[in-house]
């Protein structure tokens, strides 16, 4: 049984060599999982967040090359900086498909990543979310789950420097769940990253979606606490993208001020844990 999906893709001022890759990698997963029959409808929109609107002709045009009937696209734009989590809410909350991904602008997906998502949630309709197995360009993985972290975790994790972490690696370890196996799927993981979030639209979308208290960063975190209420959390290790991103701590004050606000939030919202 084929299903529906639509994905949202937030951009601010983005790397547009990285983005077309994003898309490009995007419209081939999507084409794959219509060829193998489990995708019926797609839509794609993205999310331009600005600045200014410089970049809408552009982003429409890159659009217009990627995606063609039956995969549908269409540029949100002329709203302003919003943040991420608003920005995705634009599609989510007007989309009636019946899964939503949630989708950065520098990530590639796998050509069968589409598809083995699908497969995982009709197999599993108990789960309101999947995280996929990720990698940097490098090849190096990425750990997108995460237990509930404590106050000196993120200080260790985003701005010890490395040769200092080792001091400390069993517990971030720990944190970033690097005991979970990736070779095989699991259910129940509390937390998940918000680059690459394969949700079954319905519940999620009845929780609002991501909580407007948060411009950006922990978004992810405070959707997977509440979403977890809804249906469970999985990481599908068949689902494969690689990730560009992150690194709070390099992009300047503004990014590392934007960081501390979005987790003083967070533990306001669900509890503080300082160690």
């Amino acid at each position: 049984m084929s299903a529906s999906l639509s994905v949202s893709v937030v951009t601010y001022d983005p790397d547009l060599l990285v983005l077309a890759e994003t898309l490009g990698t995007l419209a081939a997963s999507l084409g794959h999982a219509r060829q193998a029959g489990s995708l019926d409808q797609a839509e794609v929109t993205v999310v331009d967040n600005g600045p200014g609107d410089r970049m809408a002709a552009v982003l429409a045009e890159m659009l217009r090359h990627d995606f063609e009937p039956p995969l549908g696209a269409r540029l949100r734009t002329g709203h302003g900086n919003i943040g991420y989590g608003r920005g995705n809410n634009l599609a989510l909350l007007a989309s009636g498909a019946d899964f939503h991904l949630v989708l950065n602008p520098d990530v590639a997906l796998a050509a069968d990543a589409i598809h083995e998502a699908l497969r995982y949630m009709a197999a599993h309709p108990g789960t309101a979310i999947l995280a996929p197995e990720a990698r940097d360009a490098q090849g190096r993985p990425l750990f997108l789950c995460k237990r509930y972290p404590s106050v000196l975790d993120l200080l260790l994790r985003g701005f010890v420097p490395a040769a200092l972490r080792g001091w400390f690696r069993a517990r971030l370890d720990r944190y970033e769940m690097r005991d979970l196996p990736r070779t095989a799927a699991a259910s129940g993981v509390p937390l998940l990253s918000g680059s690459f979030m394969f949700c079954r639209r319905a519940p999620v979308a009845a929780l609002g979606g991501f909580a407007q208290a948060f411009f950006l960063y922990f978004e992810d975190f405070d959707l997977s606490l509440r979403a977890a209420e809804r249906g469970t959390l999985a990481f599908v290790p068949a689902v494969r993208i690689v990730h560009r991103g992150g690194h709070t701590a390099r992009k300047g004050p503004r990014h590392v001020l934007r960081f501390a606000r979005s987790a003083v939030t967070f533990f306001n919202r669900h509890g503080w844990r300082w160690l």
